[in-house]
Order: structure tokens, then sequence, then C-alpha cells
């Protein structure tokens, strides 16, 4: 089994809270990855050797500033009413709706979904912003989110 059910996922809260509900059927769609699926995952396409973004190694594809394009403001977006993403990501990605992505919280703790369904609830996988990298399966371009409010848009390389 790849995946834990919701109700087991220790973090399930950030999609049922009451001031940022997810709907039952997207619901359904938000599959937290077991913990030897996540390191799997992780370690193929972020690092071999790091548990999370605080310490990746200079060989990690992430930590080459050569590998971000440019760095925007997340945060005003999510304080805002408004529940679009911050502008510049959804022209930077350009995905279709169906595109299955990946939100890595660390090594451990990685979170399948689509496109579709990130795009609409975005805020609520950034309650925790402690580095999260979101790739795209079989896409190149990555978001790497921090907690001062920033996000990197670049390329895996």
């Amino acid at each position: 089994m790849s995946y834990l059910p919701l109700d087991e996922y220790q973090r399930k809260w950030i999609f049922t809270h009451h001031s940022m509900p997810v709907s039952e059927q997207d619901l359904e769609s938000i599959k937290p990855m077991t913990q030897a699926r996540s390191s799997q995952l992780w370690k193929e396409n972020i690092s071999a050797h790091s548990p999370d973004a605080e310490r990746l190694s200079s060989s990690d594809w992430p930590m080459k500033e050569t590998n971000w394009k440019e760095t925007l403001d997340w945060m005003v977006s999510w304080e805002s009413d408004h529940d679009a993403l911050p502008i510049g990501v959804e022209e930077f990605l350009d995905w279709q709706d169906d595109v299955t992505i990946y939100f890595c919280y660390e090594k451990y703790n990685v979170i399948e979904t689509k496109w579709s369904v990130f795009k609409r609830y975005w805020k609520n996988f950034l309650f925790y912003d402690d580095g999260p990298i979101l790739i795209g399966r079989r896409r190149k371009e990555a978001l790497w989110f921090d907690s001062k409010g920033n996000v990197k848009l670049g390329w895996r390389k």
C-alpha cells in the first residue's frame, strides 16, 4: 500500500479545518503517502541523502541557484480573501488540471494529488510552510516554498 487513509494522516486537520474546508470529493484526491513511499519518492526526486529542505546538500538540485528562475511572494496571496495562486505561479507551470503532483514536506511526508486540487486548496497545503517542494509527475518545473513567504520557480535538473 502506497497511501495512508486521510483519517490516519497526522496533518489531516489542514484539510478539514472549519475555516478552510475541502470538499468531500476533493478530499478523496488528497493522498498522503506512506513513509516508505514518501521516502522513495523523496530520494528519487529531491535528495538521496537529506531528510528535509533545511539539510539539503550543495549537490542536491534545489540548492543550485541556476535551477531557479525567480522568487515570488506567496504570503500576500495566502493572507488575502482570494483563493487564486500567487500571480506568476500558474503562468510559470501552465500544467493541465489532471497532472499528478507531489507536495513534498520532507522525506517521510509527501502528498499526492492533482494540479487542479492543489490550485483550489494551496492555502491548506501551506499551513506547514517549512520548505515544501512541489513537483509534477514527468514534469521538470518545480516550486519551493519557504516560511518567509517566498516561493522559488524553477526546474529540476
